[in-house]
């Protein structure tokens, strides 16, 4: 037997496997094809303080490797998922955790203290790559003072599991994962999209209506394992990564990169049952290589 258990600060997994925010709906879309109990955990789609339709069509669109998504954060708001879907997952034996977005750190405040009074949501995942529209849309994660502002102000209402998902499209993402774990974050999630862009050259307009858009999948997983590595390195929280995860084979990448858990995120709109297959690849990966503990993997790459 293998002990797929880790300890994530205080957040107890059964395996290091997760879902990524905005590609697992609420976790119910899934019960037809796993048995969500499986999962070490899923984190539910963004989720604001008030309703939110999201940007115009078309805000999806397939790239060599990946795919584009700019759909905006759609959502009905933090009142609805908690008098509406949380009465229908709560009672799930797996650790479901709410990724909270934001415009302003009054919304991330808001809507996270009204999470806390959910008994079964151990934790948040603070989705800091939103635009702060104070400061003229730059990204809440794109700099120091700033992820650390709203990361500060959020520990004060919220007394669960605090992870901060942080955005690639940085210069030093080192810099931002010590801010927010100096200013209170129990782990971090990395890496969130990169931005980027497609032109259909038939009719020479942008693929989505915003123009940009988040770029996921196979394509981004070698700048998200770099990052993981660097961040994993540098802070004494856990880190949970996610990036381009497709198979087994990819999860163990980033577990040995320094990740104590992992998020599926585009692998499941191709393959809805990729986790438990992931779950099932990672203790086969451990039997064949006389691994007993799944944590002994973690942070375990070797040097040249």
């Amino acid at each position: 037997m293998v002990n797929l258990n880790v300890d994530f600060n205080g957040l107890k997994l059964k395996n290091p496997v997760l879902t990524a925010s905005g590609t697992f709906g609420y976790g119910l879309e899934f019960q037809d094809f796993i048995d969500l109990n499986l999962l070490g955990g899923f984190i539910v789609k963004g989720t604001t303080l008030n309703h939110r339709e999201g940007n115009n069509y078309p805000r999806m669109a397939e790239t060599a490797s990946g795919m584009l998504n700019a759909v905006g954060l759609q959502n009905k708001g933090v009142d609805v998922f908690c008098d509406e879907i949380y009465p229908k997952i709560k009672d799930l034996k797996t650790n479901i955790l709410v990724n909270v977005s934001g415009s302003t750190i009054d919304e991330y405040v808001k809507t996270s203290e009204k999470i806390n009074e959910l008994n079964n949501i151990p934790g948040i995942e603070l989705n800091i790559s939103c635009p702060n529209v104070k400061e003229g849309g730059m990204a809440f994660g794109t700099s120091c003072s700033a992820a650390a502002d709203v990361v500060k102000e959020v520990r004060k209402v919220y007394k669960k599991h605090l992870m901060v998902k942080l955005s690639p499209n940085v210069t030093d993402i080192v810099s931002i994962a010590k801010s927010a774990e100096d200013n209170g974050a129990d782990s971090l999630s990395l890496i969130n999209t990169l931005m980027g862009m497609a032109i259909d050259i038939n009719t020479q307009k942008p693929k989505l209506s915003t123009i940009t858009g988040g770029l996921s999948g196979p394509a981004i997983k070698p700048v998200a394992l770099r990052m993981v590595w660097q961040v994993s390195n540098a802070v004494k929280i856990p880190v949970c990564g996610l990036g381009g995860i497709m198979n087994a084979g990819d999860a163990i990448e980033f577990l040995l990169a320094g990740a104590s858990a992992i998020q599926i995120g585009t692998a499941n709109f191709i393959e809805p049952d990729i986790t438990v297959k992931i779950i099932e690849g990672i203790e086969e990966y451990c039997k064949k290589h006389k691994i007993k503990d799944v944590n002994e993997l973690i942070g375990g790459m070797k040097k040249m």
